[in-house]
């Protein structure tokens, strides 16, 4: 009893980045304070990196690689799925989206025993319908959670093909080798819903005719009804559903009026790209590696580096921009905590998916062993006390 109660009292005292080392065991992940990294794996298609660094006081940012089987049937079909989730208001959605989405995509390849853009956008749609439903018993109790949303990029890699599905303003670039100049281009993959966006804001005027107040500039930024700055995303169902709109929900979410039709939609665009024997990797991230980097900076840095620790790599190169933008050290803002961090950065999340042209040949019912790979990150574990937390009211991005 002495010894737990000391334990108890050396986390208050304790700084928090310290407090809560996410060993990442099963994963081979490492924690330096706040970043999580894996420098290098192996998927079914080649080799890949992973980093995550936060700057929430609870991790907002998730994410997963999952390789191996894509079905719940041996038969297959084999291949890579790359998951990044950037939640926002809290990380209840992008947790959510963690345990079900790739699960979902399973059950439904398992049925028509391939992948398609269709399959793809039925996982979305399930974890939509699941998240609501969430939402949905637990608005008597947690009201705020109808106030929690998150982007959700994917990748599949499968026999040959890369699908890519998105919603919001995370971004998943092609580095593709250029033989006439040895260059490699960075080719963006995925479409964004960000009303920064010139085309986002007018697809959104046309979608609301009637309402003039759809898309607002509030404080020198674009957000749809003056709230939140994505189109599109799993969650946010105050946006989404109208009965949920309402008191007690924060003041600061309810709108005036009530709407007849979802402002927020969670219908990802989806691609699909023949790869080719020069396409390289495609490095997946959150939005806060992208406010620092261009797509051709972040495309240089893993070209013209070892494989080994590309993630991290981009990760630590976006932070020394973003204190060089603070006007102070990398060294000094490494020693920031969590929470204190996010008004230097946001959570960054990125993994780098390198791709063998010879592993991509094989056909997709060629077998590989499953791996599965979670992003790491200084959280409170669910079975302990924790009375020198600070709780967070959810907001939106």
């Amino acid at each position: 009893m002495l010894s737990g109660l000391m334990n108890l009292l050396m986390a208050c005292f304790l700084p928090r980045s310290d407090r809560h080392v996410h060993t990442s065991s099963e994963t081979g992940g490492r924690q330096d304070g706040l970043l999580w990294y894996k420098d290098s794996g192996q998927h079914f298609n080649g080799e890949f990196s992973m980093a995550v660094v936060q700057a929430n006081n609870l991790l907002e940012d998730q994410s997963q690689l999952e390789s191996g089987c894509l079905s719940l049937h041996e038969s297959g079909p084999y291949g890579t799925f790359v998951g990044v989730y950037d939640g926002h208001g809290g990380p209840e959605t992008s947790r959510y989206i963690n345990d079900h989405l790739f699960q979902h995509l399973k059950r439904f390849t398992s049925e028509q025993q391939g992948m398609s853009v269709d399959l793809i956008r039925k996982a979305y749609q399930a974890t939509e319908e699941g998240f609501l439903s969430l939402v949905t018993k637990q608005w008597p109790m947690k009201p705020q959670i109808a106030a929690v949303g998150s982007c959700c990029l994917v990748g599949v890699i499968c026999n040959g093909t890369l699908y890519v599905a998105n919603l919001g303003d995370s971004r998943a670039v092609l580095g593709r080798a250029v033989k006439a100049t040895g260059e490699v281009l960075a080719i963006q993959l995925s479409a964004e819903h960000n009303v920064c966006i010139e085309s986002v804001r007018r697809e959104m005027q046309s979608l609301h005719p009637d309402d003039s107040q759809i898309v607002v500039l509030k404080h020198n930024v674009w957000r749809v009804k003056g709230l939140i700055q994505i189109s599109r995303s799993i969650g946010d169902v105050y946006l989404k559903k109208t009965e949920f709109n309402r008191e007690p929900l924060y003041p600061k979410f309810r709108l005036r009026e009530p709407f007849r039709k979802p402002i927020l939609s969670a219908d990802p665009s989806i691609s699909v790209h023949e790869l080719q024997p020069h396409d390289q990797f495609v490095i997946f991230a959150s939005d806060g590696l992208w406010e620092h980097l261009s797509n051709q900076e972040a495309v240089n840095i893993v070209q013209n580096h070892p494989r080994s620790g590309s993630a991290k790599r981009l990760v630590k190169t976006a932070l020394q921009e973003a204190a060089k933008k603070r006007e102070m050290r990398y060294s000094d803002l490494k020693k920031i905590d969590r929470g204190v961090r996010r008004h230097f950065h946001d959570d960054i999340t990125v993994i780098v998916v390198f791709l063998d042209s010879n592993l991509m040949s094989r056909a997709s019912s060629a077998k590989g062993p499953n791996l599965s790979v979670r992003g790491g990150g200084v959280n409170f574990p669910p079975n302990i006390l924790a009375p020198c937390a600070t709780p967070t009211e959810p907001g939106g991005t």
